[in-house]
C-alpha cells in the first residue's frame, strides 16, 4: 500500500513510513534473479560502506544504437531494464535493498549514433527508478556517456555506486 501525503499539490512518500522492499513491491516490481558478470570480473565490490556495481544492461540482450536502430523512448525503457538488473544484485550482495542508505553515482554508457543527442533523456530512465524506489536517496550524482560501441551491442550499460550498511 503507498503511502501519499499531500502537501501543497505534491505527492510525497513518506519513507520512514514504508521499506524499500515495501515500496518497491508497491511499484509493482518483481526483481529476477541476479545476473552472472559477462566476463572475468566480480558483480559487487564493496569498501568502507560503499558498494560498487559493475555495468549493468538491460535485460533480455537487445541490440543495437540509439538514434538507428532505437528511438530516446525505447532507450530511456532499457535504462530502467538496467536500474532493475542493478537492483537485483545489489540485493542479491546485501540480502535487502533495505541496507542501503543511499544511490552515489551513476554512469551511463549510451551506445548511439555520433548524431544521437539525447543520451541524458535515456539514462532518465534509470534515474527516474532509483528516485522512485529510494525515495530522497535515490537522487545521485550521474555521468552519461556516447559509446561507439558497448559489449555485446548492447543500447545501454550503467555502472553504480551506492553507499550501504556494513554488516
Amino acid at each position: 500500500m503507498k503511502h501519499l501525503y499531500y502537501i501543497e499539490g505534491l505527492a510525497i512518500y513518506m519513507s520512514q513510513l514504508q521499506t524499500t522492499e515495501e515500496r518497491l513491491q508497491d511499484l509493482g516490481i518483481e526483481l529476477p534473479a541476479a545476473s552472472n558478470p559477462a566476463a572475468q570480473y566480480t558483480n559487487v565490490v564493496i569498501v568502507n560502506g560503499l558498494m560498487f556495481v559493475s555495468g549493468k544492461g538491460p535485460s533480455g540482450s537487445p541490440k543495437g544504437k540509439l538514434g538507428s536502430d532505437f528511438t530516446t523512448e525505447e532507450g530511456y525503457t532499457f535504462a530502467r531494464d538496467a536500474a532493475i538488473e542493478v537492483l537485483s544484485v545489489v540485493r542479491d550482495a546485501l540480502g535487502t535493498l533495505d541496507r542501503v542508505k543511499r544511490v552515489v553515482k551513476v554512469q551511463g554508457f549510451v551506445n548511439a549514433e555520433p548524431s544521437f543527442e539525447e543520451h541524458h533523456k535515456v539514462l532518465n530512465g534509470y534515474s527516474d527508478l532509483m528516485s522512485d524506489v529510494f525515495g530522497e536517496k535515490g537522487v545521485h550524482a550521474r555521468s552519461v556517456f556516447g559509446a561507439v560501441s558497448v559489449r555485446d551491442n548492447l543500447p545501454i550499460i550503467v555502472d553504480s555506486i551506492f553507499q550501504v550498511e556494513e554488516e
